[in-house]
């Protein structure tokens, strides 16, 4: 298998909703959205059977909101615009043993056992080099033959993170 995508670079909301899902798949943003809405749940029955004030209730839910709005808004949209990869432009090769990142200036070829998964979203496949640190490879930068050869190749090498 010998893979090269067309030069890319990353579209800002298709690349900050490949963040969204990022946050989201992480075990402990998920036990924390879980712990919150299962207190927003537990506070609005206090409020429905007098236990608690409303202005307890309202800053109950006020936290919900600002947690929801952080991780789906707030966050991925910092990352973007702090991340100087995401202004860039790139070209991806991938070979039965290598990934290889082309930029104009440089590139770095990776063994495919440095990694540790993948994960596939509606736009970009995500290649993980530990459990926080990945790449983003726009999906649109590859023909939709290359795309399902990929997707084989890594299930059949990589751990998917799904």
């Amino acid at each position: 298998m010998n893979i090269q995508s067309a030069p890319f670079t990353f579209h800002k909301q298709k690349t900050i909703q490949a963040l969204r899902y990022h946050f989201i798949q992480r075990k402990e943003i998920k036990v924390l959205l879980v712990f919150v809405n299962v207190f927003a749940l537990f506070s609005a029955g206090m409020y429905y059977s007098h236990k608690i004030s409303p202005f307890a209730f309202l800053i109950s839910s006020l936290l919900w909101f600002l947690l929801m709005l952080s991780f789906w808004f707030f966050l991925p949209r910092l990352i973007f615009r702090k991340t100087k990869t995401f202004q860039d432009e790139f070209e991806v090769a991938l070979t039965e043993s290598t990934f290889t990142l082309k930029h104009t200036r440089a590139h770095k070829d990776w063994s495919l056992s440095e990694f540790f998964g993948w994960m596939e979203t509606p736009h970009f496949l995500h290649l993980y080099f530990s459990e926080r640190s990945f790449f983003l490879i726009p999906k649109d930068a590859f023909t939709e033959s290359d795309i399902t050869a990929i997707r084989a190749y890594l299930n059949k090498s990589l751990r998917n993170m799904r």
